[in-house]
């Protein structure tokens, strides 16, 4: 049983579900992923399965990079071998452009190293988590950031219509209270958006269909996993 998917954002467009009703979903160019490695309680100290999609050019990719995937029989790789240290199983693929780790309950999930997951894998589930990093706006001010309303631009009024206004009080506290919403940094940060509805999945293409909008640009990478709430 899968733990989750990599993907790569493709756009939006719309679908007919069953009653004939149009549906806004967005394109997900989920898998193949080749899981990478596999966690363990007794070697790592915790369970998990690692995922890497998309390939990464090896004039790209670094030599930790490329023997994380595949043997490259180094230096130090021959001294472990000579002491009878057990060499990790490497899955034998090229080098991932975006590898992420999914944390389980049990060893390896059923699942070994080398194994490659497709968007049909998971079709049987009804809703997903989607988790992806938001389109960075720059340094923004508290209109944008915030949704501020802004001061009126009438007769009167100095030239702050756009400005943030007062931000505390003057001799008590004498400061700023923490957590106060002003200009600053707007985007780019992990977001997670919750209970997606799978609509469609193509094995064939490696594409899923997913009811909403997920964060991220247009091919920007996403986590798919399993919904915690709504399962």
């Amino acid at each position: 049983m899968p733990v989750g998917l990599l993907g790569k954002k493709i756009g939006m467009t719309q679908v007919y579900n069953d009653d004939g009703v149009i549906v806004p979903v967005t394109v997900i160019h989920a898998g193949p992923c080749v899981v990478t490695q596999v966690r363990t309680v007794d070697r790592d100290g915790y369970d998990a399965v690692q995922l890497g999609f998309g390939d990464r050019p090896r004039r790209l990719a670094s030599r930790a990079q490329r023997g994380h995937v595949a043997g490259l029989s180094g230096r130090r790789q021959k001294e472990r071998q000579a002491a009878g240290v057990e060499a990790l199983p490497r899955a034998g693929c090229e080098p991932k452009a975006f590898v992420r780790e999914f944390r389980c309950s049990d060893a390896g999930h059923g699942l070994e190293v080398g194994q490659s997951l497709a968007a049909d894998a998971v079709a049987d589930w009804k809703f997903i988590d989607v988790i992806g990093t938001s389109k960075g706006r720059g340094f923004a001010g508290v209109m944008k950031r915030h949704n501020f309303s802004g001061m009126r631009a009438t007769h009167g009024v100095h030239r702050v219509h756009r400005h943030g206004g007062s931000i505390g009080q003057s001799a008590d506290p004498s400061r700023v209270m923490r957590g106060t919403r002003m200009a600053g940094r707007y985007g780019g940060v992990r977001v997670t958006v919750r209970n997606l509805k799978i609509v469609r999945a193509d094995a064939e293409n490696n594409t899923l269909l997913v009811e909403g909008a997920v964060p991220g640009p247009n091919g920007g990478y996403l986590v798919l996993r399993h919904s915690a709430k709504n399962r």
